[in-house]
């Protein structure tokens, strides 16, 4: 079962990787109630679980806002406080402190500039970042983690992405247009002018003409190499088969020579 835990991990890493240049060390952005999971399921240190989950090597942040709600709720988090304070800060620009789940969303835009992993235990705040199209998702679930594969939206947006790049844009395509319109306008003057020149010579365009009729081949015809006959040396020597007549003649020529 860990085994294909760990195959289908893997996968949604290569998914993100590919698809959105994901790079290690990966940042993963974890929120309070992921430290107390991690804290209460005794799954530490915890940057060796979430590397053991994403099977490589992870650098963990939080936000000062996530900080201040874990500070807030008194004794009752001061464990999550402590171990969250020992994770580098992820920069959020927020003058007046927010909730958790408002922060991290805000750290992680439309775009997730930054590629963030997200890792959270808040269900409310997953259902948010599916609809972001880079944003990984991690949760736990008792004493082990897991990545979530790559929502329905995702796979739409990166397919959607996909067809974009094989067609050219608007801008790709006047441009082309442009250049074309220039090369047919270059060589009709040139006709021209070599017209006026020579007037026995008239311009002629070769378009008109078929591969059979041109002095020059359009395409090079590579010599396709016939079947050669079997190697003279590896072919076994027929044997020859004498006429018995005639060997029945030489005998006798052979025994009247042996009676004289």
């Amino acid at each position: 079962m860990r085994f294909k835990r760990q195959k289908r991990h893997r996968r949604t890493v290569r998914f993100f990787s590919v698809c959105f240049g994901f790079r290690q060390p990966f940042k993963v952005l974890c929120d309070g109630t992921f430290i107390h999971h991690l804290l209460h399921n005794d799954l530490i240190p915890a940057d060796k679980a979430l590397s053991n989950c994403l099977s490589a090597s992870v650098k963990l942040f939080t936000t000062s806002c996530v900080l201040a709600e874990l500070k807030k709720l008194g004794a009752s988090q001061s464990a999550s406080f402590q171990a969250a304070r020992k994770l580098a800060i992820a920069r959020c620009d927020h003058e007046k402190r927010v909730t958790a789940d408002a922060c991290i969303s805000e750290v992680i835009g439309e775009h997730n500039s930054e590629h963030f992993f997200v890792a959270t235990q808040d269900v409310d705040l997953r259902k948010k970042l599916q609809k972001v199209p880079n944003v990984p998702l991690i949760f736990g679930l008792r004493n082990a983690l897991f990545l979530e594969p790559p929502s329905k939206f995702q796979r739409e947006f990166v397919k959607s992405s996909e067809e974009k790049r094989l067609h050219m844009t608007e801008k790709e395509y006047k441009a082309l247009e442009k250049k074309t319109t220039t090369v047919d306008a270059g060589d009709s003057s040139d006709e021209e002018r070599l017209g006026c020149h020579n007037p026995g010579l008239q311009p002629h365009n070769t378009r008109n003409y078929s591969g059979n009729k041109r002095d020059v081949k359009d395409r090079v015809r590579f010599k396709r190499n016939k079947a050669k006959g079997p190697n003279p040396l590896s072919v076994k020597k027929k044997k020859i088969r004498e006429n018995p007549n005639l060997a029945s003649g030489k005998t006798d020529i052979l025994k009247s020579i042996g009676r004289k």
